[in-house]
Order: C-alpha cells, then structure tokens, then sequence
C-alpha cells in the first residue's frame, strides 16, 4: 500500500500549498546570486500542490425550538477556491508561511495573498 505523504495533509480554510519553483543561481547577464537571495524577495511562485475547501459560509438555519438536540447533518458549507492543483502561483512571500515536509520546502499561502495563477488548460 503505496501512497503520497502529501495525502496525509489537509489544507484548511481558504489556504493553499505551494511548493516554490526553483530559482535560478545567476542572473540573466551570469552573475551569481548568493544563497537566499530569491527567498527574501517580495514576489515568490511556485505550483499548488493542495487546496483547502474555501472560504466557510454557514448554513442559515431557521430556529430550533429544541437548541439542546444534537446537531444532524454537515453545519458549514464553502465558498471554492480559484486555485486549483496545479496552478502556477505568483504570491506575495509576507503573507506565506514556510514549511518543511518531508525533506522539501513548501509554503501555506492563503488565497488573498495569491497575484496571479497560470493554468495550462484554460477553461
């Protein structure tokens, strides 16, 4: 039984995850970037590799005359996201979160703080 350790990840809310592109080592003229130097810029991209549901909305529910009775049925619905796996994110790096799963860097970024996303089959 072979799996993914990425499965065992649930993204929550209106938050993604993204594994960051890797940048280049020199520039375009050939000088050679130091160490970090890409992470401490503004901008960052990278492909999304899980999306959480959306954003919560609740359910209106009318008024229960017996508030004490268990709940039934699922309480909060969602909003989907724009983002989809796959897509070529460019967000801003002050509104992500690093982290390290599994030997490999990744970054928890919620949707707000996406600029643009690249998909390759446009629908």
């Amino acid at each position: 039984m072979k799996f993914d350790l990425l499965d065992k990840l649930i993204v929550v809310g209106d938050r993604v995850l993204i594994k960051p592109k890797s940048s280049p080592d020199k520039t375009r003229s050939g000088l050679f970037l130091p160490p970090g130097y890409s992470e401490k810029e503004a901008i960052q991209s990278g492909y999304i590799v899980k999306c959480g549901p959306g954003y919560p909305i609740p359910i209106p529910q009318e008024i229960d005359p017996e508030p004490w009775k268990p709940q039934t049925g699922e309480q909060i619905r969602y909003l989907p996201l724009q983002a989809q796996v796959g897509d070529l994110a460019i967000f801003l790096q002050k509104g992500a979160i690093e982290v390290h799963f599994n030997q490999e860097k990744y970054f928890i970024v919620q949707h707000h703080a996406i600029l643009l996303l690249e998909r390759d089959d446009f629908q």
